[in-house]
Formats: C-alpha cells, sequence, structure tokens
C-alpha cells in the first residue's frame, strides 16, 4: 500500500525492486546455471573435436528453445517463425562480417531479426492458436523464397562463402554466451511486471485487457525479444558452416526441432528447454547420421510421452511421477487380472450349467 508522503516514481521503483528481488529459486537457479557455464567452458580445453561440435549445437538449441518459450510459452502462441529469424540473423552476420567486428556482426543479426520481427508481429499477432501458426509458417517460407530469389535473380549467386571467419573457440564462447544470458534473460524477465504480464495473456488474454495490460505491446515486445535471440545465433552459427544458402539457414527443421525442444522439456519451465536440447543432441548424434528414420521416429515417441504422461516437460520430472506410474501400472495389471478371474468364472458358470 501507497503512503501519502510517497511519491509516485518511489512507489513504482519500489514495486519493481520488490519483482526483481524476489529470490524465490533465484539463488538455486543461479547456482545450477554457474555450474553449467563452467563445465561448458572446460569442454574446448579438455573435449574432443567431436565433444565441441556436439556441444555448441546443443547450446544453440538451448539458446533458440529458451528464447522461444519466453515468449510462446508464456503466452502460449505457437510460432514457427524461428528458422525465418535463424535465417535472417545468418544472412545479416554474412553481409556485414567483411566490414565490422565479431561483435557488431552478432548484434546486427539480433537487430535486423528484431526489425523484421517487429513488422511481422504488428501484422500477425492479432491471431491465436492454429491460424497464427499457420501464418508464422507461411511467412517464413515467404522470407525464405524471397531471399532465394534475390541471390539468384539479383545477385546472381546461390550461395555465400565466408571467408573470414573467426576461431572456433571465438565462435564457441558467443554461442555459449548467447544461451548463458537467454537464461538470465528469462530468470529476470519470470520477476517482473512484463513477464507477468506474458503470463497474463497466456491465462485469459481478456481478462488480462480488462485489468489495464496493453497486451498488444507486450506479445510485441516478447516476439520481438525472441526474434532477436534467433537472429543473433543464426549470425554466430552462420560462420560454422564458411558456405550458407537458404535452404541450409532457413530450414524449417530448425524451427520445429526449437518447438520440439521446448514442448518436451515444457515451456512453462526454466530448465526444461536446456534439457531436452541435451538429450535432442545427443539423440541426434547417435542416430541421425546412421538411421534417419529411428531419430525422427524417436523425437515422435518423446512428444506423444511427453504429452500423455509428462505434460509438464521433462523438467517436471520428480520422484513422486515414478511413483505414480508405478501406482498406475499396479491398479492397471490388478484390473486386467480381476477381468480375467471375472472371465473364467463365467466360462466354469457356463460349462457346468451353474445358475441355469
Amino acid at each position: 500500500m501507497r503512503s501519502a508522503g510517497t511519491t509516485r516514481w518511489e512507489y513504482t521503483k519500489e514495486k519493481l525492486l520488490g519483482w526483481l528481488l524476489d529470490t524465490r529459486g533465484l539463488g538455486r537457479d543461479c547456482w545450477v546455471l554457474f555450474a553449467l557455464t563452467g563445465w561448458a567452458l572446460a569442454i574446448p580445453h579438455y573435449g574432443s573435436d567431436f565433444a565441441i561440435s556436439l556441444t555448441l549445437t546443443c547450446l544453440m538449441y538451448v539458446a533458440l528453445a529458451t528464447s522461444w518459450t519466453l515468449f510462446c510459452g508464456s503466452t502460449r502462441y505457437l510460432s514457427l517463425a524461428t528458422s525465418a529469424f535463424f535465417g535472417i540473423g545468418a544472412y545479416a552476420g554474412a553481409l556485414s562480417i567483411d566490414a565490422y567486428q565479431w561483435g557488431t556482426v552478432i548484434a546486427v543479426g539480433a537487430a535486423v531479426a528484431a526489425g523484421v520481427a517487429l513488422v511481422m508481429g504488428s501484422a500477425v499477432l492479432h491471431l491465436r492458436g492454429t491460424y497464427f501458426a499457420v501464418l508464422t509458417f507461411g511467412m517464413t517460407e515467404l522470407i525464405r523464397h524471397a531471399v532465394t530469389y534475390w541471390e539468384k535473380q539479383v545477385t546472381g549467386t546461390v550461395g555465400r562463402v565466408l571467408t573470414e571467419v573467426p576461431e572456433r573457440d571465438t565462435v564457441y564462447l558467443t554461442v555459449l554466451g548467447l544461451a548463458v544470458l537467454s537464461v538470465l534473460v528469462s530468470m529476470i524477465v519470470r520477476r517482473t511486471r512484463f513477464g507477468l504480464a506474458l503470463a497474463g495473456i497466456g491465462a485469459d488474454e481478456q481478462r488480462a485487457m480488462t485489468l489495464g495490460v496493453n497486451t498488444r505491446l507486450i506479445k510485441i515486445m516478447g516476439f520481438t525479444l525472441t526474434a532477436a535471440f534467433a537472429g543473433a545465433v543464426g549470425a554466430a552459427m552462420s560462420v560454422r558452416w564458411t558456405y550458407i544458402e537458404p535452404a541450409t539457414v532457413f530450414n524449417p527443421f530448425i524451427g520445429f526441432q526449437t518447438v520440439l525442444i521446448a514442448l518436451i522439456g515444457g515451456i512453462a519451465t526454466l530448465w526444461g528447454p536446456l534439457i531436452a536440447a541435451i538429450v535432442f543432441s545427443l539423440l541426434a548424434e547417435t542416430l541421425r547420421l546412421q538411421a534417419p528414420q529411428a531419430y525422427l521416429m524417436s523425437l515422435g515417441l518423446l512428444l506423444i510421452l511427453s504429452v500423455l504422461y509428462l505434460p509438464g516437460g521433462l523438467a517436471s520430472m520428480r520422484w513422486a511421477s515414478f511413483t505414480a506410474w508405478r501406482d498406475d501400472l499396479r491398479g492397471w495389471w490388478r484390473e486386467r487380472e480381476e477381468k480375467d478371474k471375472r472371465t473364467a468364472r463365467r466360462e466354469r458358470e457356463g460349462r457346468y450349467g451353474v445358475g441355469s
């Protein structure tokens, strides 16, 4: 309650500090992030080239999925435009890498992707559900074909060869920094009014509007923030391939796998995308090259099992989850035994004419 002698600015500052200093679970999350970051920093010094490549892919999807859940997990808007922002960032980075420093290249990729998201969000964020998902995917394909046309008809090229690229460790540390930053931003946003507004939109958008939330502005801001991370990651990862083309950087599989990682990990959790990104990266390197069909089947199986038995995602797994599954299995087995006994009893009664 604001006292009579408290100014509006002081009251607003107190409320904001109250949200930011809400330490329920914040200390634990910071320690976990610190430990994981230290482990990731040690891999380039002690790991093999394969381990570094695997970790780099994992970090890429940690950043993409965590930033995706920041908006889509809170508002329940299913965006399929991640690959569009990733590709835009990759092309922006490729066009600017010869003229700017590495940090500026990452910033350019994030800024261009955020600018496109600002325009796209202003046009489509009044839709919800299937309409929003289909339209974001359609706009992604439109952007991919537009870039392909520009490459072939205007510049007369098929793709772009990146001749000046930073060292491997520079790229690794950049993607690691983006992954850590995405988790930190998610931790902070969840404790601010902006995060509460996003969650309110996901719970009941009409009610949030009646409570004074500018839902259109909040949605555009969240959508733009997600796109900025995707663009920055695209700019950082483009130099890993040294040659980029629209079919590679605008690959819809990048966007679909980001959504699957978020859904299976838990769209309402902080650590779910990170856990699922590790699982997916291991599955990808183990199965995708040797048995691609088995890899796709594993993705579908994980999604089905998560929807049926873990609606909160992998991050919601507790010891109680295993005990609940055990109790359900025991109950199902007892019910089956009772049904078999009743069937056998009816057969005996019919065979000896009991009750006739």
